[in-house]
């Protein structure tokens, strides 16, 4: 059975081979894959809460996350993207890439080169400009921040007062026009889009 998808503004779009990859058969809508995976997500959320995992700034947290959080959706769960896309780094320098960011993040944290909250929203836009999967990359990085951000005593980002980030609306416009400013170097909005 095909899935109907109908892609939002800054969205990922699949490709055949990824899309053939889907793990529940009932699937066929946009709004269906949605809730399927936001129940996969809650259970990686309950994952993260239990605290027995690899520490967050490692490959292996990464990728455990992601599957964690798709595991039950899509059989590529936790795999590299094997593509480019209309986001992110080159295909072939993900883990290179990951590696950086994840590097950088523990010398900003040691060296508190920035606050707490700076440090987590540069985290964020850098692992989002990554993308290192083939989708899920906005809410696996959303999730991530937030578990950097507790475990360093810090308190998880509200991102835009807990909105629907996947479907359209002005808030999830406002998201990507806050990473769009920081793609730039522009912070501001950011900074006050995860506190909101």
């Amino acid at each position: 059975m095909a899935v109907a998808l109908r892609y939002q503004a800054g969205q990922t779009p699949l490709d055949a081979d990824e899309l053939a990859q889907l793990i529940p058969r009932h699937v066929a809508t946009q709004g269906q894959l949605n809730e399927w995976e936001q129940a996969n997500i809650v259970e990686a959320f309950q994952w993260l809460k239990r605290g027995r995992h690899a520490p967050v700034l490692t490959e292996a947290f990464c990728r455990e996350l992601h599957k964690r959080m798709f595991a039950k959706t899509w059989k590529w769960a936790g795999a590299f993207r094997q593509s480019d896309k209309n986001i992110g780094c080159d295909w072939r320098q993900i883990s290179t890439r990951l590696r950086q960011l994840l590097d950088n993040t523990r010398f900003w944290v040691d060296e508190k080169v920035f606050p707490l909250d700076e440090i987590a929203l540069r985290f964020h836009h850098q692992l989002v400009l990554v993308h290192a999967f083939p989708n899920g990359n906005g809410r696996h990085s959303r999730l991530m921040t937030d578990a950097l951000l507790n475990g360093l005593g810090g308190r998880p980002f509200s991102w835009g007062s807990g909105a629907d980030l996947v479907s359209g609306g002005d808030v999830r416009s406002n998201y990507l026009h806050a990473l769009r400013s920081a793609d730039g170097g522009d912070y501001g909005k950011l900074a006050a889009f995860v506190r909101s």
